[in-house]
């Protein structure tokens, strides 16, 4: 829509059949009314007329990353390397904000590629928040009724409902695949099995033949540099939630020359049909500790002279 003085907005209607509710209409508008950053969408108004609802927010050019990255033909919008690395790095910092820096803190829930707008200079914004869930500064985690999609869903929070911050790191690492391989998260036919896309990768990866992992359409691109992206996304991954690195860190590591630890590096955590799994262990081996938040071990990185 375009608003009097002639800015072009989006708006977001609630549909009839919603669950969501009046105050939890009301929640997420608190929720995002103050928070501003480059990488998040911004909240511009909302409307409450009865039983009808809508949010307005700034319009953003490029629509969404789903529909560019995983129909880039019909788009005619080609995304090389450079633009695929920023829009990593964007969204990285735009987690970082909502999880490090504003009080109190907010976890997302549902960060997935459709979740992505992308502006005119293809700059990443997180959009809807209105699965957003607040953390008070002494709250490590919540037990949460499941919201969010399968295929990014962290397996601690999908089987038992607890939802820390590292939630959104493990749904942040399997978009990266995405991002990468051009790919979407969401079926579960890779590698000519029933296979999720980060089962996937991670099997590429054990085979050593992880760079066929990457998009066709990409063309030239630095080869260390986009499987580097791809082993940190295999960190953000991990079945122990506690073995996951906070987002600031995603930063330095996606940011900075930096050798990853591989002997650090254990099996992702898959979610599929009600159970999950790793490739070479059961989650519940790590369960005592899946739930923390505590920091990801300090050896995960070695800085190259």
């Amino acid at each position: 829509g375009i608003l009097k003085d002639g800015t072009e907005v989006a708006v977001k209607t609630l549909a009839a059949q919603s669950k969501q509710g009046a105050h939890e209409f009301l929640t997420e508008i608190n929720t995002i009314s103050n928070v501003k950053h480059p990488n998040l969408v911004e909240l511009i108004g909302c409307c409450i007329q009865g039983a009808n609802r809508i949010l307005v927010y700034e319009f953003v050019e490029n629509k969404s990353l789903d529909k560019v990255l995983l129909d880039q033909r019909s788009t005619n919008i080609q995304l090389d390397w450079s633009k695929r690395s920023a829009i990593c790095m964007g969204i990285a910092r735009g987690l970082a904000f909502l999880h490090e820096e504003l009080v109190p803190r907010i976890v997302h829930r549902d960060i997935k590629s459709s979740n992505i707008l992308l502006d005119k200079d293809f700059n990443p914004k997180i959009g809807d928040f209105g699965l957003a869930k607040l953390f008070p500064d002494n709250i490590t985690h919540i037990s949460t009724r499941i919201a969010g999609t399968t295929g990014y869903l962290a397996p601690e929070y999908a089987l038992g409902g607890q939802l820390t911050m590292k939630a959104d790191v493990y749904s942040f690492g399997v978009l990266v695949l995405e991002i990468i391989s051009g790919r979407s998260s969401s079926k579960t036919n890779w590698g000519g099995t029933m296979k999720l896309l980060l089962e996937w990768a991670w099997q590429l990866h054990e085979e050593g033949k992880l760079i066929e992992f990457v998009d066709p359409e990409l063309g030239e691109f630095p080869e260390e540099e986009v499987l580097r992206y791809m082993k940190i996304a295999f960190f953000c991954t991990q079945a122990a939630a506690n073995r996951r690195p906070l987002m600031s860190q995603v930063i330095e590591m996606l940011g900075r020359n930096v050798r990853l630890n591989e002997k650090e590096l254990t099996a992702p955590g898959f979610f599929q049909d009600g159970e999950a799994s790793s490739s070479k262990k059961s989650l519940e081996s790590s369960a005592a500790t899946s739930y923390q938040m505590s920091s990801v071990p300090v050896t995960i990185t070695e800085v190259i002279p």
